[in-house]
């Protein structure tokens, strides 16, 4: 949060530097160290416990964000338009940040995401719901759903009831990653599908998690 704060206050104070010729003071003051968060998928078998029981008005929506490692932001802002079922393909154009709508995280997050079939099913699914609305997944009121109020109200108390250790709801892109790479898709498939410029990425985070899938699970995560 401090970070951020500080990204935004730099920005305006760069503004003013051009402005009046002087230098912005923030460019010497270092941003505070951000533990990084550790990689921690999970396996076929909670996964399908996850989709089993959450509510009835979350399995497609946790089915979705399983099956093809989108960002919350990017699923939030999933509009119908960017839907194509004949092409079997999720156009990823936008994602919402802070209840507001922006362009992708990168250029190269902006990408087309093929459709399993289970993915297909559960879109099928929601078009019977929403499809009359702009977002694929929304509120009542016809709003995208809110990341916080997603964790706190579904997330968690979902993962506790289950007995499964609280992790970030991103850890469900991740998951995507690692039961690609179980299933044996290519890899610079699954870095185009992910968004990533290159498998670099994709090896570094996710190839220790795979090597310790069982056979089991390899086999079971096959599109």
């Amino acid at each position: 949060t401090v970070n951020r704060i500080m990204g935004i206050l730099s920005m305006i104070l760069d503004e003013v530097a051009l402005e009046h010729g002087v230098n912005n003071p923030l460019t010497a003051v270092k941003r505070l160290k951000v533990k990084k968060t550790d990689i921690e998928p999970f396996s076929l078998e909670e996964v399908r416990r996850l989709i089993d029981e959450v509510r009835a008005d979350f399995q497609d929506y946790l089915i979705v964000r399983f099956f093809t490692g989108m960002r919350s932001g990017e699923i939030h802002g999933l509009k119908w338009r960017f839907v194509d079922f004949d092409r079997r393909e999720i156009c990823v154009r936008e994602t919402i940040v802070n209840g507001r709508e922006e362009y992708t995280k990168t250029d190269g997050s902006q990408r087309e995401i093929q459709m399993s079939q289970p993915v297909f099913d559960a879109l099928r699914r929601m078009q019977d719901r929403t499809g009359d609305g702009v977002y694929v997944f929304q509120t009542s009121n016809g709003l995208p759903i809110d990341t916080h109020n997603f964790t706190n109200r579904i997330w968690n108390p979902l993962l506790d009831r289950l007995g499964l250790k609280r992790r970030r709801p991103y850890q469900t892109r991740h998951t995507a990653a690692t039961l690609w790479l179980a299933a044996g898709e290519n890899p610079e498939w699954i870095a185009r599908q992910m968004g990533h410029t290159s498998t670099q990425m994709l090896f570094s985070v996710c190839s220790r998690e795979n090597a310790n899938m069982s056979r089991q699970e390899r086999a079971g995560c096959d599109r």
